[in-house]
């Protein structure tokens, strides 16, 4: 598997992926930015490339708050899909889809490239307590081809986020 880790004085000025190195420092983590040769777009192609389990992935997933119309952000495991009937019963979150354009004029992010942290504006941020597992989880760096890893800890710590079950507990 091809990487580069990315020197942030060689990013562009401007670039969604300067703004997530950027902010990693301005928030005290301690990243470096990979490039990798294969896709990252999907938690399964992530996890090929970093070389980890798909429950190590963060896939952040921008929504419509359906109460406030604000956008929110749920970092969900790579092994999990998001069950909104059941965030909204346990956690009291109405959540909806949220258009792509949205997206990327609100976050400055692309579907596929949404970093957990760098957005352009305040989100609301939860985040699945099946991460919380893992001693490193890998997030993408604001482009479908890069990441980043990090102690889920201190990302809970760096975005503030709620940490909650995206589903209902196995029987």
């Amino acid at each position: 598997m091809t990487r580069t880790v990315l020197d942030r004085a060689e990013l562009p000025a401007g670039s969604s992926i300067r703004r997530v190195s950027e902010t990693a420092a301005e928030l005290g983590l301690d990243v470096e930015i990979v490039k990798m040769a294969e896709s990252t777009r999907t938690a399964e192609d992530a996890a090929a490339a970093c070389e980890c389990e798909v429950g190590q992935i963060v896939k952040s997933l921008v929504f419509e708050n359906t109460d406030t119309g604000a956008i929110t952000l749920l970092l969900v495991s790579g092994a999990h899909n998001a069950d909104l009937a059941h965030v909204a019963a346990a956690h009291g979150l109405n959540l909806g889809r949220c258009d792509g354009r949205r997206v990327r004029d609100e976050t400055g992010f692309a579907i596929g490239g949404v970093a957990p942290i760098g957005h352009k504006i305040a989100v609301p941020v939860y985040m699945d307590e099946a991460l919380m597992s893992h001693a490193v989880v890998w997030a993408a760096a604001g482009r479908p081809d890069s990441v980043f890893s990090v102690d889920p800890k201190a990302l809970v710590k760096a975005t503030c986020a709620k940490v909650i079950d995206v589903k209902p507990a196995a029987n």
